[in-house]
C-alpha cells in the first residue's frame, strides 16, 4: 500500500499540532521524518533531501485540511449551549469514532453519566488511534459530530453537563 499525498498531508498536520520533537515513519520505502530540531538527522546518517522536513517547514508542506472534511453538522440536537457545559475538543484532527469497532456499542451516549477519566470517542490518522477523555464528571448533553467523519484539531465533539 503506497501512502497518498493526504496521508502525508495528515502526518505533518498532526506533528505540527502535537508536542513531539521528532517522528520518522517508513512505509513501502518512503521515509518522513519531521521534527522541530533543524539540524536533526535520521539516525542512519543524513536523511536525503525529500524525507528530512523540519517543523518550521512543515506548515508549509502541508496542506490545510478543506472545510467540507471538518464535521460541520451535529449528530445530536442543536440550538444554542448553556454557558456551564463543558465541550470535549479533539487533542489532533483524525477520523471520529464513537465505539471501538465497527458494530459495537458506542462509548458514550446523550444522557450518559461520565467520570473525568470516562472514555469517550477515539481519533484515527494513519492506523494510529487516540483515546479521548471526557476530562470532566457530569452528563452527555451532546454529542456534536457523526460517527467516522473527519474533525480537525480543536473541533468541539461533545458537551458534557458538569455534575
Amino acid at each position: 500500500m503506497e501512502p497518498k499525498a493526504s496521508d502525508i498531508t495528515a502526518l505533518v498536520e498532526l506533528f505540527a499540532s502535537s508536542e513531539w520533537d521528532e517522528l520518522h515513519i517508513e512505509i513501502d520505502g518512503l521515509q518522513l521524518f519531521l521534527s522541530t530540531d533543524p539540524n536533526a538527522r535520521l539516525a542512519s546518517g543524513p536523511a536525503p533531501a525529500a524525507t528530512a522536513v523540519s517543523a518550521a517547514s512543515a506548515p508549509m508542506v502541508a496542506a490545510p485540511v478543506a472545510p467540507a472534511a471538518v464535521a460541520a453538522t451535529p449528530a445530536s440536537g442543536g440550538g444554542p449551549v448553556p454557558s456551564h457545559w463543558v465541550a470535549v475538543t479533539a487533542p489532533n484532527l483524525g477520523t471520529f469514532y464513537r465505539s471501538p469497532k465497527p458494530g459495537a456499542a458506542p462509548y458514550v451516549t446523550v444522557g450518559q453519566t461520565v467520570t473525568a477519566d470516562s472514555e469517550v470517542c477515539l481519533l484515527e490518522v494513519m492506523k494510529l488511534f487516540t483515546t479521548v477523555r471526557a476530562g470532566t464528571a457530569g452528563i452527555v448533553r451532546r454529542i456534536c459530530v457523526e460517527d467516522a467523519v473527519m474533525v480537525d484539531y480543536g473541533a468541539v465533539l461533545f458537551y458534557i453537563e458538569p455534575g
